[in-house]
């Protein structure tokens, strides 16, 4: 199996013009969808070829408290920054230009070693990363593991593991796929091109 993306993040927020009007015509994301109908709308932005993002419209959300990205939390907690990747240091300069003449809090270019990172928040108070990969440092073409000592599965290695999750006997055949209708659905059926 070969995954091309993550198809899209889905995310919410209760000010969606300043959503949309930040992440369209400030980063240049395109909108290439929006479904459903008001108080529970959908709109897509595409990241890229493959991978794209989405915000529910959601009346009642309010942004979240701005939190540094990577600080160590406690308790329940399961997401802490997004991280886009830009094809060269100038644009990520460029997009810090972006961000300073809009008024945008943005961080200083940081060196990770593999990534040069810049560090903001969208409107909703999510925290977010744009990276440009380091010349000669390509982590997915030469894993690296300067964790010592790694977690147990980490120390198996970069490649996936056989034997580690029950294997499938008996895979649904095609003749019995079923694909149940989603809310939607309806809503595409009957949108319009943007």
């Amino acid at each position: 199996m070969k995954f091309n993306g993550v198809n899209h993040i889905a995310l919410a927020t209760g000010r969606i013009d300043e959503t949309i009007r930040f992440w369209r015509d400030l980063l240049g994301m395109r909108l290439i969808a929006g479904l459903g109908e008001p108080g529970n709308r959908q709109y897509f932005l595409e990241i890229s070829e493959t991978c794209s993002m989405a915000f529910f419209e959601w009346p009642e959300v309010a942004p979240v408290p701005e939190k540094e990205h990577g600080r160590v939390v406690s308790g329940p907690f399961a997401f802490d920054h997004i991280a886009f990747g830009l094809d060269s240091e100038d644009e990520l300069r460029e997009l810090k230009d972006k961000l300073e003449a809009a008024e945008i809090w943005v961080s200083e270019v940081i060196d990770n070693g593999f990534i040069y990172s810049i560090f903001s928040f969208d409107p909703n108070g999510i925290a977010i990363e744009f990276t440009y990969n380091v010349e000669g440092a390509d982590i997915r073409k030469n894993p690296v593991m300067i964790d010592p000592p790694p977690s147990g599965a980490a120390g198996e290695g970069p490649e996936p593991q056989g034997g580690k999750w029950p294997p499938v006997n008996n895979p649904a055949l095609k003749k019995d796929w079923k694909t149940y209708p989603g809310q939607l659905g309806s809503f595409f059926k009957k949108a319009r091109k943007l």
